[in-house]
């Protein structure tokens, strides 16, 4: 199983906010003009689930698996040759101080970890960098 993890992340609103944005997909729709169109396509998207288009990989869908009261959402692919299991876990540090960490699991082979690795890592670096700018009190 292949790991790649973001680095800890501030992001300077209480949990509660942080979380009931990022465990209803629907939120997405506020904030779809700061995801970058010439990587991320066709953004479709409810409550549990998400869909979009990414280059090189294709269509990619995942669906909200667990939710965890202000501590964690995860996610798991849906429709791709090998699993993805994704995870973004929160702690309040402090009334206005929470720490966002993302983590994505996939079940890769040698030949498809050596293509996708990379792309999957700068990914996960921007979406977790998108999610601690995100006015989470506005949304």
């Amino acid at each position: 199983m292949t790991e790649i993890t973001s680095e800890v992340k501030t992001i300077l609103h209480n949990d509660a906010d942080v979380f009931r944005v990022l465990s209803d997909l629907r939120k997405l729709d506020l904030v779809t003009d700061m995801i970058p169109e010439e990587r991320i396509k066709e953004f479709s998207f409810d409550q549990d689930s998400v869909s979009f288009q990414v280059d090189p990989v294709g269509a990619v869908s995942f669906l909200v698996v667990e939710r965890e009261p202000n501590k964690l959402v995860k996610f798991k692919s849906e429709g791709l040759p090998f699993d993805i299991f994704l995870w973004i876990q929160l702690v309040a540090k402090a009334e206005k101080d929470t720490r966002l960490r993302m983590t994505v699991k996939a079940d890769l082979n040698p030949f498809i970890r050596s293509m996708v690795e990379k792309p999957m890592k700068e990914a996960v670096d921007k979406i977790s960098d998108m999610l601690a700018q995100l006015p989470y009190d506005r949304i």
